[in-house]
């Protein structure tokens, strides 16, 4: 196939569990911007936190771009334009804040640099039986400012790509259902990882960001390889011509995957890229 850009979900997929990009990937995908193939990091992550690693692969001398909060934002790193944001509908937002108030997650929304949490919130929970300070961890590594609010309604008076709600991975297992039911007409509801469950705009999805922002920059579905792991990653992998999946990728992503390729212990993007691209 005819390759003109490469989609990379990030955690699981482009990074490995220390959370970093390891040479031998790196230099793949450095070589792929040497062949004018254009680079996209799509991930949960907002675009702040999708910055550094966009410098580490030169995106911003590529006219790379980043699709952030699953899809509801795209934004051109060379240039900083939106090419596509679709935020919530506020009244949907507003009444998800109220009923999130019901169930035992800690929810947040992040704007711009900010990362917004309710004062006395908790900040842990406890995941593979040890505490862990998850507010702090998505903070670190998405390089945001932590401010508390007394309810996150005071954010809600404008537009909010995401609503996240992070918990033990068994509660939201048994919970997440109940979470999302009251608003599956309004918004879209998903896991990103087993600790974190995500509310964007009806119809947000990797997929549906691709298919609105590349057309305009004469690339098709067919010229397209994507890379992934996890559930929100299906949509991107279904629509590309080429679809990926990390040999750490739950089952549903594989299935959905035109290959698998090695985990992302293992460069299983660099592996897959060497026998795309030759």
């Amino acid at each position: 196939m005819a390759v003109k850009a490469i989609a990379l979900d990030i955690d699981g997929t482009l990074t490995n569990d220390k959370k970093v990009i390891t040479p031998r990937t790196r230099e793949a995908l450095l070589a792929a911007q040497r062949l004018g193939i254009r680079l996209i990091l799509s991930s949960g992550r907002p675009v702040q936190g999708l910055r550094a690693l966009a410098a580490k692969l030169d995106l911003q001398n590529n006219d790379g771009l980043l699709v952030a909060f699953n899809g509801a934002h795209v934004v051109d790193v060379q240039t900083d334009e939106v090419l596509f944001d679709q935020p919530m509908p506020e009244d949907a937002l507003c009444a998800l804040v109220e009923h999130m108030h019901t169930f035992d997650v800690i929810p947040w929304i992040t704007e711009g640099r900010n990362l917004y949490v309710e004062r006395g919130m908790r900040h842990v929970i406890t995941y593979r039986s040890e505490p862990f300070d998850i507010v702090e961890y998505e903070r670190k590594h998405c390089d945001l400012d932590l401010i508390e609010v007394d309810s996150l309604l005071e954010v809600c008076d404008r537009p909010q790509d995401k609503l996240l709600c992070a918990s033990e991975p068994e509660y939201l297992q048994k919970h997440w259902r109940a979470m999302y039911e009251p608003f599956t007409a309004a918004l879209s509801g998903m896991f990103t990882a087993d600790f974190y469950f995500e509310f964007m705009a009806p119809g947000i999805d990797k997929g549906h960001a691709l298919a609105g922002a590349l057309p305009k920059l004469g690339i098709d579905a067919s010229e397209v390889v994507a890379f992934g792991d996890g559930q929100n990653d299906i949509s991107m992998i279904t629509w590309a011509g080429l679809g990926v999946a990390m040999d750490n990728a739950i089952d549903e992503t594989k299935a959905a995957a035109d290959m698998v390729t090695a985990s992302n212990n293992e460069d299983g993007i660099a592996l897959a890229l060497e026998k795309i691209l030759g």
